[in-house]
């Protein structure tokens, strides 16, 4: 019990540096396409590979600790503390809800059903990707609706705006999971399970 609480822990550390440092790169990129903050990335690969291993709570302290990591070391773009708790740690967090379906996609994988753990990782990955959008969704109507053109709801901006990084980001990452879970699928699989 006590190594399996260890290696919850580290693998928490690890993946949640690891989607910090993939968040950081996509930034980069892509930090002229959206000047109010978002990128397409797959700094959500390492919080929804968590959730599906450990479940809610590794998915949701991970994606925390990805929220707390951009806060933290100044690369987040906060506007107002609310703001800044809903796009950054919130949003993050329930990225952890795609735990809901570990026991199926570990079940799938131990019976070697790779079309029903696939199905199980991409509604996961939907689920965990859509709560992420709603919380962007409603910072970005509540408090960067300034930034919508002339006439145009700020509702729809943010509908638009959010939805053109996080889309890509939710198709990318379910392609990515899926890729590095067909590599080595028993090291999906807790001991325990």
């Amino acid at each position: 019990m006590k190594q399996e609480q260890t290696l919850f822990l580290v693998e928490i550390a690890v993946f949640s540096a690891m989607a910090y440092l993939l968040d950081l790169f996509s930034g980069f990129l892509f930090s002229r396409i959206w000047p109010q903050g978002g990128s397409v990335s797959i700094a959500m690969v390492p919080v929804f590979l968590m959730a599906f291993r450990w479940g809610i709570k590794g998915g949701a302290i991970t994606g925390l600790l990805l929220g707390l990591l951009q806060f933290i070391l100044g690369f987040s773009q906060i506007f107002h503390p609310v703001q800044g708790i809903i796009d950054y740690l919130i949003a993050f967090t329930v990225l952890g809800f795609a735990g809901l379906f570990a026991k199926q996609v570990q079940a799938n994988i131990k019976n070697e059903d790779k079309k029903k753990w696939i199905g199980w990782i991409i509604a996961g990955t939907f689920v965990g990707s859509a709560l992420r959008f709603i919380a962007h969704f409603f910072s970005g109507w509540v408090f960067f609706g300034v930034w919508a053109p002339e006439g145009q709801p700020t509702w729809l901006y943010s509908l638009i705006y959010n939805g053109t990084y996080m889309l890509p980001s939710m198709i990318l990452s379910a392609i990515m999971i899926i890729l590095v879970i067909s590599s080595a699928p028993s090291r999906m699989v807790r001991s325990n399970q």
